[in-house]
């Protein structure tokens, strides 16, 4: 009966008016945005979230993996109405159909969360197609990672947080893990407080402000949408990579600097790089990008165990965080409500990934 409720409501949703008032963030004197973003209800046992695939398909057997676990953390979910569809051999469905699932989870009140199913690519196509209002109305988590993180973007700029934390494509392996069982305990309100070792590129320093970013040549090229959360003052910028030259770290990382997205950092973390090239003799990319940042007399935390790798520990966008790097070592707050927990990243166990993960390297396919 909810899951025929949810699909009348979508049905009726699909034909609404786009028409409704935009939500922005009010602009400075000097042209930049204030992020104010508000931050989701925790959820609770009983609550009905969302599995959703806004870029590339994946296998319905994943999802349904997915859906059993969340079923055994004592949630309800349900299946977006165009998952499991295939177009041009990669997509999960149309633009518009995509969309469309989006729309139906951020507009549908049962739903109090949402996981997307995979990145890898069409999270960009969306962007004129998501009325930044419909994301404000009754905010509630979104949780993704890698293509993503235009999302991520888009919920910043129209005021919520969200997760950059794990999806379907890993949670299908079990959720037994810590990357899995930190975004759960996360969406309950238990808020993590890292603690890194040092690291040779950091940058010593503390700065606060609010956390943007994600997977670097995904949300570069969104400068100047309303996907574009970078256009904020007083950001503290995470990026991470997978599979990508040195030279087009160096080329993303200078658009953003041309942009002014550099002159509007507190502070930068870095998160895993994996698989990405050495043509060039830095030790490796955190050094390259160091030279970067290094006038700008800002800190700058490495190694942060987010990204493409075997652990992805889980963020909250567009929440305000506190970073505190020294020479022992380094931290990342966040300052926001719930049941702060102290996380020791060094002692995090990794759990390899399967195989199909792993090949998405050379294509950026999850």
């Amino acid at each position: 009966m909810r899951k025929t409720l949810l699909l009348l409501t979508f049905a009726t949703f699909v034909f609404a008016s786009c028409g409704k008032e935009e939500v922005r963030p009010e602009p400075t004197p000097d042209g930049n945005l204030v992020l104010n973003c508000v931050k989701p209800a925790y959820l609770t046992t009983g609550d009905t979230v969302a599995l959703i695939s806004p870029a590339y398909y994946t296998p319905m057997e994943n999802v349904e993996a997915t859906a059993n676990l969340l079923r055994s953390w004592g949630l309800v979910p349900v299946i977006g109405p165009n998952v499991g569809k295939i177009v041009d051999g990669k997509y999960a469905g149309t633009i518009d159909e995509r969309a469309s699932d989006i729309r139906w989870a951020f507009n549908e009140p049962s739903i109090k969360a949402i996981i997307c199913n995979r990145g890898g690519y069409g999270t960009i196509q969306l962007i004129e197609h998501i009325p930044l209002s419909e994301l404000t109305a009754s905010p509630k988590w979104l949780v993704g990672f890698s293509d993503i993180s235009t999302l991520h973007g888009l919920l910043c700029r129209a005021g919520v947080m969200s997760i950059h934390g794990t999806m379907s494509s890993y949670l299908a392996n079990g959720g037994t893990d810590e990357t899995s069982t930190m975004m759960r305990d996360l969406l309950m309100g238990q808020v993590p407080c890292y603690h890194l070792p040092a690291h040779a590129q950091d940058i010593t320093g503390v700065a606060s402000g609010i956390l943007v970013g994600g997977n670097l040549c995904t949300f570069t090229p969104n400068l100047g949408s309303q996907a574009d959360a970078t256009m904020g003052e007083d950001l503290i910028l995470f990026v991470e990579e997978v599979g990508e030259s040195m030279h087009n770290i160096d080329r993303q990382m200078r658009i953003l600097q041309m942009n002014g997205v550099l002159d509007r950092c507190k502070g930068i973390i870095l998160g895993e790089f994996e698989g990405c090239g050495s043509e060039f003799t830095y030790e490796n990319v955190e050094e390259m990008i160091r030279q970067l940042v290094e006038p700008y007399e800002i800190p700058m935390l490495c190694g942060f165990p987010a990204g493409h790798g075997d652990v992805n520990m889980p963020l909250v966008m567009g929440a305000p965080v506190t970073i505190d790097v020294r020479n022992d070592g380094a931290t990342l707050m966040f300052n926001i409500e719930g049941e702060q927990r102290n996380v020791i990243t060094s002692t995090l166990i990794a759990t390899p990934t399967p195989l199909t993960d792993r090949m998405r390297w050379a294509g950026k396919t999850l």
